[in-house]
């Protein structure tokens, strides 16, 4: 009796044990996705890189301890998605205007992995939500549009769709000459129009902009529908998501060739002040902008859009160093006359006088611009 008893005892503390580890587990990866939110308002990009980097490694430990914990598939699915564009995809942008061919091909497959990486965990989430994804659903527009309609109808569900939808359009777009990809264009669009359905306020109008860069993909497409989302959503946001002011610029403006629109966005971007607090929650995407309007109107860029540069009033960003001003050269003035002697006053050749030397300043090298929607 006392034998079986002990056993008992043992079993239960090794069940209790493994329940309150399990808890802690769950309790710190819920507390981790609450405090999240205040990496946004970190504004050093290259610090943000690293974070960003180590943040993942982290998340993804989380995963393999609780395979099932949903907090961990949305940390997982946001984080690859937001640092696939902001830094493998950022990358592959200065190797394509380098024409490196061996960098654009490297940082490709690293941009790719981590939408991929971000489709997989936000597509196992969805599957936790509701049957079908694989069996049917995305057959076409009318089925994945009538799937996603029935079975994520909650406020709370929009986040996750727009981020699994965003990297879909993010993904196909490093792979536009893949049919098979392409061909499911309309799952990406169809998950984005879902989620602005339920919420299109979440990260600063997210959903709108993703949809108004896609019908801005060529001239012939929906061009003036994507003009008013894309003026809705930075009027909706009071023109301080500048990734909003970036997408417009580099989406509509740059397909639709209306240089003077580019510029202005573009620089508008790049001269904002966002240092006051109404900004803490959009530094780093507000970073992220900035880091991408330097390149966008950088030369080679403007050309990719077709417009002219040649004219005198054109004014881009060059490679070359920018020399800084000389200081001002000190006022010349006559030495004061002495007097040597009461009876004879000395005089004393102005024309002689040595100047004072002038200080140069050597030119200062530009500083190197640092290397993400949503």
């Amino acid at each position: 009796m006392r034998l079986s008893a002990l056993i008992v005892t043992l079993g239960l503390g090794l069940t209790t044990s493994g329940c309150l580890s399990s808890m802690v587990l769950n309790g710190t990866i819920a507390s981790t996705r609450k405090a999240s939110g205040a990496f946004n308002s970190i504004g050093d990009y290259d610090l943000a890189m690293r974070g960003a980097s180590a943040g993942i490694v982290q998340f993804e430990g989380f995963h393999e301890l609780a395979p099932d914990n949903k907090d961990a598939l949305f940390l997982l699915l946001r984080s690859w998605m937001s640092y696939g564009y902001a830094f493998p995809e950022d990358e592959l942008e200065a190797a394509k205007d380098a024409d490196d061919e061996a960098l654009i091909e490297y940082h490709k497959s690293r941009a790719l992995m981590a939408y991929g990486r971000a489709i997989k965990y936000g597509t196992e989430l969805m599957s936790k939500k509701a049957e079908g994804w694989d069996k049917g659903a995305r057959n076409n527009a009318a089925t994945i549009s009538a799937w996603l309609a029935e079975n994520f109808q909650d406020k709370e569900d929009a986040e996750t769709l727009f981020w699994v939808g965003y990297a879909w359009l993010a993904r196909i777009n490093l792979n536009k000459d893949e049919p098979a990809y392409v061909a499911e264009l309309f799952v990406g669009v169809a998950l984005l129009e879902q989620s602005r359905k339920l919420d299109p306020t979440i990260v600063s109008w997210g959903s709108t902009v993703a949809l108004a860069s896609y019908h801005s993909r060529t001239a012939l497409a929906e061009v003036d529908l994507a003009k008013q989302m894309f003026e809705k959503s930075i009027a909706e946001t009071g023109r301080k998501s500048l990734l909003n002011l970036n997408a417009y610029a580099t989406k509509y403006a740059c397909t639709t060739g209306n240089k003077a629109l580019y510029e202005s966005l573009l620089k508008e971007v790049v001269e904002k002040d966002d240092s006051g607090p109404e900004y803490d929650k959009l530094r780093l995407s507000n970073a992220v902008a900035k880091h991408r309007a330097h390149r966008g109107l950088s030369r080679k860029r403007m050309m990719d859009c077709g417009f002219d540069v040649s004219s005198p009033d054109t004014k881009v960003a060059e490679t070359k160093p920018a020399e800084a001003p000389k200081p001002a050269e000190a006022p010349k003035s006559e030495p004061a006359k002495t007097e040597a002697t009461k009876s004879e006053p000395a005089k004393v050749d102005v024309k002689a006088a040595p100047k004072p030397a002038t200080a140069k300043t050597p030119a200062a090298a530009k500083t190197a611009t640092p290397p993400a929607k949503p």
